[in-house]
């Protein structure tokens, strides 16, 4: 069937296109090399991102610079590998590494602040009782792509003002404009996007100021604003000059910097690509053409709870403005810095797992992978690790990661998404406590800003918006009235029935190629079983997109046992399809082998053991022979010589049929523990418990 063609295996588009660190001594060889590297390892496309470490002999967007870009591109272009460029040099976007600003001081980022008395060169708006609000430079900068270009470093670059629209289109004519100078005949084709990275209106490591811009106070007086009542701002409280204020920054950062790089990328023939500032800025995101988002720095996690907070929104902000937009994909830039208790390199592959299933069922579609790194000598093994790449203790099986992320952005692309419940929302406020019900009763819903709020009308009760229809919704101004309200019981709109209730459980619900699927991610830390029903009278397949496996199921009183970080599809399929899926086997539990520790290789952190199991010939013949392995972190096992498998999070479970025989079996476990224990601030207990040495 057409699903399951699609998903055996998906074409290169969906790969993931992670961030390439260009943070060396940069070679053109090595480049090469690289890219057919990550190639090899089923990755057919990355970001060409400067970082710093970048050689100093190589000047951001000079000759030799672009002699090396022109080189990853070139060869990316000979292995049908995809490009996204980056607007650079490094983060946040919109300075051009300092180059906007140089000799330019009227154009450095600009903000409000509330001080006690004024300085030569500020612009006073305003005297009063609790302070002179004056405009003053921000101060701000950003991280640059050499060593002492860092935050709080003497040569970090100064940021731009990017309200400013003399300075945005400065920022295109130094970028922009040399990028395709030099790459021209690849836009379109090989390159398909221009990558910009949380721009920021103040700069990075400024407190105490409100984002401005030159001619602002006029424009806010005539729109009817009062300027000495900002000063709530600096309250944290709200009056309807500070809700004014928003709007128009708001207004001013969309119309002035990212309108003009979403037109000048549709002019060019590629899409605005990247993300903005904050994770809940739904708003902005029509200007992208791939709207995204950015998970880092561990702000959600599987020991927390996911969803709490601005940031447990990000999946579902992106991924909603592209279906409103009629976008075919969204992105997330994932993974960077999210390493376990502060302490660097310390990531698993079964965090990797989470996040990539936490991401794909709100909808993420492309996978934008934080990062590859081109070099970790010295202090780039520091900068913003782990590298989840080349350099990871993964990467000679990388390809089973890339492979899965093409499944899931396949499986995510072209969906018709059945959601029942609209959710209203302004920018920066998509109501995390209003939908948590919604997540942990499998309930599926869309995201509204408020900038379509003028298309929305109600019909018999259903709300109705840009082709979408929703029985219900969550309308906290009541600005629909006549909508039907969320009700107390949620079950009629639930994706299926759960019995008993699985609030770790999450569901999206959607049509895919002639199908009506389900997808299913076990968001908790223990496994998962219940049995559902779902809303189909239809024969039921089931799909495991790591594995690759299909088989039988059913839609009524479906027993679902879904381990933790496991993901597994539901579908359905016509009765010819249905029969020539095979049985789901029953799995036969083998007792654990006697491990012998044999080896300790401290540089490369493996631990090898060995051990001999007698073994039946009701287990050596068994349909599906279990065997499972509590250890940490990723575990190689072979039986009798061969090769069972690889695993990447605990529980470990092998499939041993066709390698056991009746008798005595010869078994090898290598179990490979987390880079911390190089590169981190501490260690990390690894390999397998109370075992005889």
């Amino acid at each position: 069937m057409e699903l399951l063609t699609l998903l055996s295996k998906p074409s290169r588009e969906f790969t993931p296109i992670p961030f390439w660190f260009l943070n060396g001594n940069l070679t053109h060889d090595e480049i090469r090399r690289q890219l057919n590297d990550f190639n090899a390892h089923g990755v057919s496309g990355v970001v060409l991102h400067p970082r710093i470490g970048l050689a100093k002999r190589i000047r951001y967007l000079s000759k030799e610079y672009f002699s090396y870009i022109r080189t990853a591109v070139k060869e990316a272009a000979a292995l049908n590998m995809t490009v996204v460029l980056y607007d650079e040099g490094m983060y946040p976007s919109g300075s051009a590494n300092g180059m906007v600003t140089a000799g330019r001081p009227d154009l450095v980022s600009q903000g409000i602040t509330l001080v006690s008395k004024s300085q030569p060169g500020d612009e006073v708006l305003a005297e009063t009782p609790k302070g002179v609000l004056v405009v003053r430079r921000s101060g701000g900068t950003i991280r640059g792509i050499h060593w002492g270009e860092d935050d709080g470093e003497p040569n970090a670059p100064e940021s731009a003002d990017i309200l400013n629209p003399e300075v945005v289109q400065r920022f295109i004519g130094l970028t922009h404009d040399a990028y395709y100078r030099e790459l021209k005949e690849y836009f379109g084709n090989t390159i398909i996007g221009f990558f910009t990275d949380e721009p920021s209106i103040l700069g990075r490591n400024v407190e105490k100021m409100f984002p401005w811009t030159k001619g602002f106070a006029q424009l806010f007086t005539e729109a009817g604003g009062k300027l000495e009542n900002l000063t709530a701002l600096f309250e944290k409280t709200e009056n309807a000059d500070t809700q004014l204020y928003n709007q128009m920054i708001l207004d001013r950062e969309g119309g002035v910097y990212y309108a003009a790089l979403s037109g000048w990328c549709e002019q060019h023939s590629i899409c605005l690509m990247g993300h903005p500032h904050q994770s809940d800025d739904i708003e902005v995101e029509k200007y992208f053409g791939i709207p995204g988002q950015d998970l880092c720095l561990r702000w959600i996690a599987p020991e927390k709870d996911c969803l709490v907070g601005l940031d447990s929104t990000l999946g579902k902000c992106s991924a909603d403005a592209a279906r409103l937009m009629h976008r075919r994909r969204n992105s997330n830039e994932c993974f960077g810095a999210c390493n376990k208790d502060n302490n660097p390199w310390q990531l698993s592959g079964g965090d990797i797992k989470w996040y990539t299933d936490w991401l794909a069922v709100r909808g993420v579609n492309l996978f934008i992978p934080h990062a590859f790194y081109y070099s970790i000598v010295g202090k780039r093994k520091d900068e913003r690790p782990p590298d989840v790449g080349p350099n990871s203790n993964w990467w000679k099986h990388y390809k089973l990661w890339s492979t899965y992320m093409r499944r899931l952005s396949c499986l995510m692309t072209d969906t018709t998404a059945i959601l029942p419940v609209a959710v209203l929302c302004r920018n920066r406020a998509l109501e995390p406590e209003a939908v948590r019900s919604l997540y942990e009763q499998q309930v599926g819903f869309q995201y509204l800003p408020e900038s379509v709020w003028n298309e929305c009308n109600v019909q018999d009760g259903k709300l109705l918006c840009r082709g979408m229809e929703f029985s219900a919704v969550i309308d906290p101004e009541q600005r629909f009235p006549n909508a039907l309200a969320l009700p107390n019981d949620l079950s009629q709109l639930a994706d299926l029935q759960c019995s008993p209730a699985v609030p770790k459980l999450r569901s999206a619900h959607f049509l895919r190629a002639g199908s009506e699927c389900w997808f299913l991610v076990n968001e908790g830390n223990t496994d998962l079983h219940t049995i559902i029903t779902l809303p189909t009278t239809k024969k039921v397949g089931q799909y495991d997109l790591w594995s690759g496996k299909a088989a039988r199921a059913q839609a009524q009183n479906f027993e679902l046992n879904l381990p933790s970080r496991s993901s597994l599809l539901l579908f359905t399929c016509e009765a010819a399809d249905f029969a020539a899926l095979p049985e789901q086997p029953k799995p036969l539990q083998l007792p654990l082998p006697e491990f012998t520790l044999k080896k300790v290789d401290g540089i490369q952190v493996k631990k090898t053991y060995n051990a001999e199991m007698e073994c039946s010939s009701e287990q050596a013949n068994a349909d599906y022979p279990l065997l499972e392995i509590d250890a940490e972190e990723m575990a190689e096992l072979w039986v009798n010589g061969k090769l069972a498998g690889v695993s990447f999070w605990n529980k470990h479970r092998f499939d041993l049929k066709g390698l056991l025989h009746p008798g005595c079996n010869a078994f090898k476990l290598v179990v490979t523990g987390s880079l911390a224990n190089r590169y981190g601030k501490r260690a990390v207990p690894y390999g397998l418990q109370e075992v005889s040495v």
